[in-house]
C-alpha cells in the first residue's frame, strides 16, 4: 500500500486554484472529488505515463480521511483487480492529477463554481 501521494508540479497550484474558486472546502477535499470526477468519465490510465510528483503531498490518511477503502476499491474496481495490486497509487496519483485538469477545463469555460457546477452535474445525471 502507500502513505502519500503527489500531485504533479503543474498541478501544486492548480488544486490551491480549484480550492479558491470552488469554495468546497480545503484542498484535500477538492483532490477527492478530482480523483472521482477523473475515473467517472471512463477512462483508463496508463501507470507507466506517470507525470512527475512534485506537487502537493497528501498523506493517505488526509487525502480520503476514514474513507481510504472506498477510493481504493473504486479504483480497483474501475481497473478491474485487487485491492492490493502494486499500481494502486500510481493510478491515484494519476487520476487526481487528470481529474485536476479536467475540472479546471471544465470550470473556466463555464465560468462556474462549486455549487453551480454540482448543480449542473445533477441536473445532466437525471436526464
Amino acid at each position: 500500500m502507500f502513505s502519500h501521494i503527489r500531485t504533479s508540479r503543474e498541478n501544486k497550484e492548480l488544486v490551491t486554484k480549484l480550492t479558491n474558486k470552488l469554495n468546497l472546502g480545503t484542498e484535500n477535499i477538492i483532490a477527492r472529488i478530482a480523483l472521482t470526477y477523473s475515473l467517472s468519465q471512463g477512462v483508463k490510465l496508463d501507470p507507466t505515463e506517470m507525470k512527475d510528483s512534485g506537487g502537493k503531498s497528501y498523506s493517505k490518511s488526509v487525502l480520503f480521511g476514514d474513507y481510504s477503502e472506498y477510493y481504493i476499491g473504486l479504483i480497483a474496481t474501475h481497473y478491474n483487480f485487487h485491492t492490493s495490486n502494486s499500481d494502486i497509487a500510481k493510478l491515484v496519483k494519476m487520476h487526481i492529477d487528470s481529474g485536476l485538469q479536467l475540472l479546471n477545463t471544465e470550470i473556466k469555460s463555464k465560468d462556474l463554481d462549486g455549487f453551480e457546477f454540482f448543480v449542473e452535474k445533477i441536473h445532466l445525471g437525471k436526464s
